[in-house]
């Protein structure tokens, strides 16, 4: 995932109510179906963190001095923009209802 996907993503920034029927559809089973948008949720949000800490790495100064501090503009337009974007949560419940996650539940596949 990268930013111009999280750009383009359909996932609302505030909540929204999901019909729990379509929400389960997959799995007859909402424990399951949350369970696996959760740990989708995580990578998401480990993919998200990640890219961030590359980008505000370019702008990182290393000083000795505590009273020196510095506001860089463009890390906080970087942050800015990372701090508008929908939740991990609210990207992986779309990407769920549109069957772009793949499962499989272990115990059945025995």
């Amino acid at each position: 995932m990268n930013m111009n996907d999280l750009k383009n993503s359909k996932a609302p920034v505030s909540t929204v109510t999901i019909n729990k029927n379509e929400f389960d559809a997959n799995t007859g089973n909402i424990y399951e179906a949350i369970s696996i948008v959760s740990k989708r949720a995580i990578q998401i949000n480990s993919e998200i963190k990640k890219e961030l800490l590359e980008k505000l790495e370019e702008f990182a100064t290393y000083s000795d001095s505590l009273d020196e501090v510095f506001e860089n503009k463009e890390q906080i337009e970087v942050s800015k923009f990372y701090e508008k974007l929908p939740k991990p949560h609210a990207l992986a419940v779309v990407e769920w209802l549109e069957d772009k996650i793949y499962y499989r539940n272990t115990e059945k596949d025995v």
